[in-house]
């Protein structure tokens, strides 16, 4: 019998039979090969700055081409078709080009209100552009022509300073969340964070920290005049001939900045740098005056240092690449969880290996972690004190050191592409090349949001919403087990609601765009609750004031920035596109915010601010007088539409018929059937102030305009020395007469429907009164003194909001309705005439919405200028449309102070949505 081994193996055959005599191939696939995503960690490796795409927080994606050659700069948007939500066509930045030798290479955005962008080249050299108006049209802040072409000045590491925070006082951040779960319902909890770091002595300015390849640290600032300014400075702890900086991280701890540095030599150091703003030797917590010239110094201090790669490079677990840095961040010091300790910094270096055709290693990432404590000194041998005690020396004393101080690495079978920190901090987000995010705790660096949590809601993904994985490229979250239900009583329904919630409210308050947000929930919006019961989770987290019943000034309505944020939603959730009508929300909200819009505005061209009235008064430009006139006809066909609507009300047997107590829960809905919001206008007492503002500035308006009209009159029979006729300003003679007609030829008597308006603002006060504190009463038996004004005002709020969300009228109004119906309105009908009302023109208000209103509109291919209150075609200059709300205005620049200073009230859309610019001729981008 032969042996088994007598034949030789056949080990060249390309495949074996199977158990059922088919060839079977034994060669394992080709393993995918992503040339882009190899080229990309090349990069990474070689320079520590190369992001080439970066999100702001107003909005704008920027991104630079493959080829390096140019900045597009893109924006979430609203298609005023539809009102569906996509990514805006690419904008490309002519202020900016890269070069086949010299690309661009790196994206970093400002943290100031007004965004700010550098684009950083492959010699270093710095561009910074501002994104002051419209999130696609930047202004160049700073050229790079006078910077030197030199490899030695390539950037590997970049960093703005954080704005400082508006009160100095109470230097903290809020931050929102987790919600937790209450039987069917959701509380919300807060936390305060410090808000720590240098800042720009000026409130509304950053600065840009460099460091450069061969140890330069760069700080781009700006002076007094606005000019652009570079401060230098030679880092003296990694200044070295025989070795480079590759990778640099810079972070805002205390009163100082954090710099990490990681050298050719696989070194790694942690560096402390003082800003001294009025000069060298100054105090770095202690800002100069504000008029005083700016001459920062950098005052550099070595903490620690240690090598990066302790295993070295021929280790057996590790490869080439994975001997070579790719990412290289540090995260301060922060307060944690408990709030009675503070957590160290952490220096964060990252190792990453892509799978490739010539090999079948696994993808991964190996995240090394040390920790900046601070330990004492070891103490001197006593044997050396004695020996200083004999040689009469002093003894210096032993301070405390910082030591890097190693944790165990993070292995991850994936390639990381991003790495960043939310959530002031607390929370890591990871991104990976295949489109996947993980979510790790900034103390344990433990995955978080890995499962659905109805209990206990942070964020949409706690909720059990999700992303698609695979593509990058904007992904809106969804939600992929089906419906999320319709109301509370369905858990999913109200984890989403908290989850939004938590997300939302950082947003709003902060002003930071969250049309992301509103893409995510627009599929939602047809759920009969669905936006009631997240604005009234919204008012309920942020403490939003929504009652103004017992208000007679409004600066505090005009300045409640949140409240106008829960109407953006309300509009925009409400815009099914330009030719298709509103919801009864949407429509309520968008008239809302147009009023508002009106009011600040005519505000700040009559009220010009102490500081800035010897320089200008807005009310001298024509320009100006024009554009407030057009805002004073649109406020008066409001007034007379309004007027209008309630008098048809008035003779509509169905709505009279729903005033009485059976029937009464069928008034809205009714009303929705007829999508009038006139009555709702009325009850809400934040609109209602926002009307007697548009009542006010119309009657002042009339009062300037007859000055003027007199003052020209009186003028023009005087001569000069000369005996010629003084020559007046035309252009501004002729806004004044403007105005003057037409404030002159109201439809409605402006003071009568104040006084309307005041009597039902006292009827609703009286109900308040007479009822609120017997309702609660009866809830709360105990509660007395100021706990039962509190709980009083807290109910009154409640019926506030209900009105602001144009929900159905809460019962005790039915009194006052029924009066304004009978009495109050057919009192002010008398001193009107309903037939001029019912035949007026209204279409510069864009709210007739019935099919042969929205006809008529789409056959006169006629816009309203958000800014004049004018109508506009396309055969003038370029637009901005709004993003969010769809809403459009000529691109006009101011020439003169007046102008420019009223222009800058819409540096943002009457919705609170930021501009586009769209191309000559286009409607949308």
């Amino acid at each position: 019998m032969p042996l088994m081994l007598d034949n030789a193996v056949p080990v060249d055959l390309n495949d074996v039979d199977d158990l059922f005599g088919d060839g079977v191939g034994l060669s394992l696939p080709d393993r995918a090969h992503d040339r882009s995503l190899a080229l990309k960690l090349d990069d990474v490796r070689s320079r520590g700055c190369c992001q080439t795409v970066a999100w702001s927080k107003s909005g704008t994606i920027a991104t630079i081409t493959p080829d390096g050659q140019y900045l597009q700069l893109r924006f979430l948007r609203c298609n005023p078709v539809d009102g569906s939500w996509d990514l805006s066509q690419p904008t490309t930045c002519e202020l900016i080009r890269g070069s086949q030798g010299i690309p661009l290479v790196h994206l970093e955005w400002g943290s100031a209100n007004v965004p700010e962008l550098a684009i950083i080249d492959a010699v270093g050299r710095v561009v910074i552009v501002s994104f002051s108006i419209s999130l696609n049209h930047p202004f160049i802040t700073r050229k790079y022509d006078t910077d030197s072409i030199d490899d030695a000045n390539a950037v590997v590491g970049a960093h703005w300073l954080a704005v400082a925070p508006p009160n100095q006082q109470k230097p903290y951040n809020v931050l929102y969340g987790p919600a937790i779960k209450h039987g069917s319902f959701y509380q919300f909890e807060s936390s305060f964070v410090h808000a720590g770091g240098p800042s720009h002595p000026h409130s509304s300015k950053s600065a840009l920290f460099c460091v450069t390849i061969c140890g330069m640290l760069k700080m781009f600032w700006s002076q007094n005049n606005n000019r652009m300014e570079e401060t230098t400075m030679e880092l003296e702890s990694v200044n070295s001939l025989d070795e480079l900086v590759t990778h640099a991280a810079i972070a805002s701890d205390k009163r100082h900045l954090l710099v990490a540095v990681a050298t050719s030599s696989k070194q790694l150091r942690l560096l402390k740098i003082e800003i001294q703003w009025g000069g060298p030797g100054s105090q770095p917590d202690k800002n100069p005056p504000q008029n005083a010239r700016l001459s920062p110094s950098l005052v550099e201090k070595h903490l620690a240092a240690t090598t990066w790669l302790q295993t070295g490079p021929g280790d057996a677990n590790n490869d080439a690449s994975m001997a070579e840095l790719s990412h290289l961040h540090v995260l301060p010091s922060i307060m944690d969880n408990t709030g009675k300790s503070t957590v160290p910094p952490m220096i964060v270096a990252i190792r990453t290996r892509a799978p490739t055709a010539a090999s079948f290693q696994t993808a991964q990432t190996i995240i090394d972690r040390w920790e900046a404590v601070v330990e004492p000194r070891p103490n001197v041998h006593p044997a050396f004190e004695q020996l200083g005690i004999r040689r009469n020396s002093d003894i210096p004393e032993q301070t405390a050191h910082t030591r890097l101080r190693q944790l165990d690495p993070i292995v991850i079978d994936k390639v990381l592409v991003g790495f960043q920190s939310i959530q002031f901090g607390k929370t890591l987000v990871l991104t990976m090349s295949d489109g996947t995010v993980e979510y790790r705790d900034r103390f344990t660096f433990e995955e978080v949001y890995t499962t659905e949590d109805h209990n206990r809601v942070m964020n949409l993904h706690h909720a059990g919403w999700v992303s698609d994985d695979g593509v990058i490229k904007w992904r809106k979250l969804h939600y992929p087990h089906g419906d999320i239900g319709d109301s509370y009583q369905d858990v999913r329904y109200g984890a989403t609601m908290a989850a939004l919630t938590v997300t939302a409210s950082p947003a709003l308050w902060h002003q930071v765009n969250y049309d992301d947000l509103l893409a995510i929930v627009a599929p939602y919006t047809s759920k009969k609750r669905f936006i009631q019961d997240w604005i009234i989770e919204i008012t309920k987290l942020l403490k939003i004031q929504v009652d103004y019943s017992e208000e007679t000034h409004h600066d505090s309505l005009m300045r409640n920035l949140p409240l106008q944020c829960c109407l953006s939603i309300m509009n925009s959730l409400g815009f099914k596109g330009e030719m298709n009508p509103r919801s009864f929300q949407g429509k309520f909200a968008m008239i809302d915010l147009h009023v508002r819009n009106v009011v600040v505005l005519i505000t700040l061209a009559i009220n010009t601010p102490v500081t800035v009235r010897e320089k200008m008064s807005p009310m001298d430009e024509h320009e100006v007088v024009e554009a407030v006139a057009g805002c004073a006809k649109w406020s008066l066909d409001l007034l007379a539409w309004l007027t209008d609507s309630l008098f048809t009300l008035m003779n509509d047997s169905e709505f009279m018929a729903r005033l009485e107590p059976k029937r009464f829960p069928e008034l809205t809905p009714y009303l929705q059937t007829l999508n009038d919001v006139s009555l709702h206008l009325l009850l809400s007492s934040s609109s209602r102030s926002f009307l007697l503002c548009v009542c006010r500035r119309i009657a002042h308006l009339q009062a300037m305009s007859e000055r003027a009209i007199d003052f020209y009159r009186s003028q023009s029979a005087t001569v000069d020395q000369a005996g010629h006729l003084k020559v007046q300003n035309q252009p501004l003679q002729q806004a004044y007469q403007k105005m003057q007609r037409i404030t002159a030829a109201s439809l409605v008597k402006v003071a009568d429907f104040e006084k309307l308006l005041n009597t039902l603002s006292a009827d609703v006060r009286q109900i308040y009164q007479a009822i609120l504190p017997n309702i609660v009463k009866h809830q709360n038996p105990a509660a007395q003194g100021k706990q039962l004004d509190l709980l009083v005002k807290a109910a009154q709020s409640q019926l506030e909001l209900t009105a602001l969300l144009a929900a159905n009228p809460p019962t005790p109004f039915l009194p006052v309705i029924k009066k304004f119906f009978s009495k109050d309105l057919p009192a002010f009908r008398s001193n009107t005439d309903p037939a001029r009302l019912y035949f007026a023109n209204y279409d510069l208000l864009g709210v007739q919405d019935d099919k042969a209103s929205l006809r008529a509109r789409e056959a006169r291919h006629v816009y309203i200028d958000l800014f004049k209150k004018t109508e506009m075609g396309l055969e003038t200059q370029q637009w901005r449309r709004c993003t969010r709300c769809a809403s459009v205005m000529e691109d006009v620049f101011g020439t003169r102070a007046g102008l420019t200073f009223v222009l800058g009230q819409q540096r943002k859309c009457a919705c609170g949505g930021h501009w586009a610019l769209l191309p000559r001729g286009k409607l949308i981008l």
